[in-house]
């Protein structure tokens, strides 16, 4: 199965790291993948991570991104808020 994560447009990917580290209240989107996973207790490392479960990955990346979400909506609520 192919990966369907990929960024549309790859300019993008500066603004993506952006918000993340904005949502996850961190300085980078590095820490905001690290911080999670402690949250959670899934112990990751600095280096290879290949060893950890897929739903405990899931996890990780599902509250960064579940976050990123909801932080894109409320935005694009308070644009239109703006223009009306």
């Amino acid at each position: 199965m192919s990966n369907r994560n990929k960024i549309l447009v790859p300019e993008a990917r500066q603004g993506l790291d952006q918000l993340k580290a904005k949502v996850m209240n961190v300085n980078n989107a590095e820490e905001a993948k690290f911080e999670s996973a402690e949250e959670q207790g899934i112990p990751l490392d600095g280096t290879y991570n290949g060893d950890i479960k897929a739903k405990d990955a899931g996890k990780v990346g599902g509250k960064i991104g579940g976050n990123m979400v909801r932080e894109m909506v409320r935005m694009a609520e308070q644009q239109l808020t703006r223009k009306q």
